[in-house]
């Protein structure tokens, strides 16, 4: 067993749990997640008799911009419990990282519950699995640096846009109909900046801006943070997590050629297990 196969959940899992109420609003909810620093949070219930509290879900940054507003609803009036991911998806804190990979892909999620028995002990998020693929001697990220430009291999070279002069709710949809977490921002022709899922929830809903009149151009992340297309796999984990952000523009002689995010740096897993990932090199 390779050291990247053996390691466990429970060495990389975040045993510090934030959680909000199921009665909490989405504007409360988003607000907590912008003072933590959060891509996801979880949800309590409180029993009958008002002293117990159960985890009974989770809400992230995806199911904000997916569920609150992509479908126009007022975030001060809709509840967590509302669109909170519900059952928990659950992992035990004694299984291996690469259960814990397979798990987020089968399910296309970024975030699992560490469960014991009937208790939350824990979260584990996709950036998770990225350090530990990264740092572990033995591995495919290790596989991959015999790749030539493994970036090329991971990122993805669709660039979808949109004009700065478009509503957050106009990026919204376009976030959801495209099944994307960021769009690269227009200006008079130009790339200018990125606008993701984390500015629409921290920068727009948790301030109580109104989605259908405030303008992408007032969220988005100027200028962009990029990489270059010859640069490793941690040369992209470690500018991701030291600049705290989920995507990269990539670049090829000054010019932007893809984007790369946390969940594209996942597929480095798969890839030992699809060779057809390779064969695009």
């Amino acid at each position: 067993m390779t050291e990247a196969a053996g390691q466990r959940v429970s060495e990389y899992m975040h045993r510090q749990l934030e959680a909000v109420p199921q009665e909490a609003t989405v504007v409360a909810t988003a607000g907590r997640m912008r003072e933590q620093g959060l891509s996801s949070i979880l949800v309590e219930s409180l029993d009958r008799q008002g002293k117990d509290c159960r985890m009974v879900g989770i809400i992230t940054e995806t199911d904000l911009v997916r569920k609150v507003l992509a479908q126009g609803l007022d975030p001060a009036r809709t509840t967590a419990g509302q669109v909170m991911a519900s059952p928990l998806l659950t992992i035990a804190p004694d299984r291996p990282m690469l259960d814990a990979s397979h798990l987020m892909e089968t399910h296309k999620v970024r975030h699992l519950a560490v469960a014991e028995g009937n208790d939350v002990v824990g979260l584990i998020s996709a950036r998770d699995l990225v350090r530990h693929f990264v740092e572990a001697e033995t591995g495919p990220a290790r596989e991959l640096e015999n790749v030539y430009r493994p970036l090329s291999v991971l990122m993805r070279t669709a660039l979808e846009t949109i004009e700065s002069g478009e509503t957050v709710a106009a990026a919204a949809t376009r976030l959801v109909e495209k099944h994307i977490g960021s769009l690269f921002v227009i200006e008079a022709g130009e790339m200018v900046g990125i606008v993701t899922e984390s500015d629409l929830v921290r920068k727009g809903i948790a301030y109580q801006l109104d989605a259908r009149t405030v303008r992408v151009g007032s969220l988005m992340n100027s200028p962009l943070l990029d990489i270059d297309i010859n640069r490793t796999i941690r040369d992209a984990s470690d500018l991701m997590a030291r600049k705290r952000v989920r995507h990269l523009a990539v670049t090829e002689n000054a010019k932007i050629v893809g984007v790369l995010s946390i969940r594209d740096l996942i597929k480095m897993v798969s890839i030992r297990d699809r060779p057809e990932f390779l064969r695009r090199a």
